[in-house]
């Protein structure tokens, strides 16, 4: 890929290379997509995993998110997917409820989220490959009616450290074969094949 580089005063005109964008880029970006997607064609967003792999994108939403165990075998079907199928990259597509603390204010931990009255709607992209992680908070954005009009920008620090059952997804080490195949071999015992894992990504 190239672009287009000018200079006025000297009327010089050349091509200057410019860089793919690196897997977790691209990830974020296709999540953002499905996000969108999702909320305008459904009015929610299920959780997701994306994962960059040597065959391919990954996409792979659980068949059930309703309860801490659900979420748990999720979490837990994204490690072993990031570990059987060498992923380098991954995204985690969450929507959730967050609280903000008011300027000036600490933030009252003892009121969960979701029962706050001036609680805010997002989505949440959790991304990380085995040296970076990263986190974007999308606020969802509806009219007075209540409809959904489109995803919002977080204003506010960046948020690049993270932890709880959806962190540290991918191995810190590439996994050996033996790991690999354990790996997808309880995937399977779960239900996940591989068929359920490759498809087309590319959400408007």
């Amino acid at each position: 890929m190239v672009g287009l580089l000018w200079h006025c005063g000297s009327a010089k005109i050349g091509l200057v290379p410019q860089q793919p964008p690196a897997p977790l880029d691209k990830l974020l970006t296709l999540a953002q997509g499905y996000a969108d997607f999702a909320m305008r064609n459904i009015g929610h967003v299920p959780p997701a995993l994306l994962a960059d792999s040597p065959k391919g994108v990954i996409q792979f939403v659980p068949a059930s998110f309703k309860d801490e165990r659900a979420k748990d075998n999720f979490a837990n079907a994204a490690r072993l997917i990031c570990l059987g199928y060498e992923v380098t990259a991954a995204v985690l597509v969450l929507e959730a409820w967050i609280k903000v603390a008011k300027p000036g204010e600490r933030l009252d931990l003892t009121e969960l989220p979701s029962e706050a009255f001036d609680r805010r709607e997002v989505v949440v992209l959790t991304g990380e490959t085995a040296k970076q992680s990263v986190q974007r908070l999308l606020p969802i954005i509806r009219t007075e009616a209540c409809a959904f009009f489109g995803l919002g920008e977080h204003e506010g620090p960046d948020l690049d450290k993270f932890e709880g059952r959806f962190a540290h997804l991918i191995p810190p080490r590439r996994p050996n074969a033996e790991n690999r195949e354990m790996a997808r071999a309880l995937l399977a015992a779960m239900g996940v094949t591989e068929d359920r894992l490759w498809g087309n990504a590319g959400w408007n």
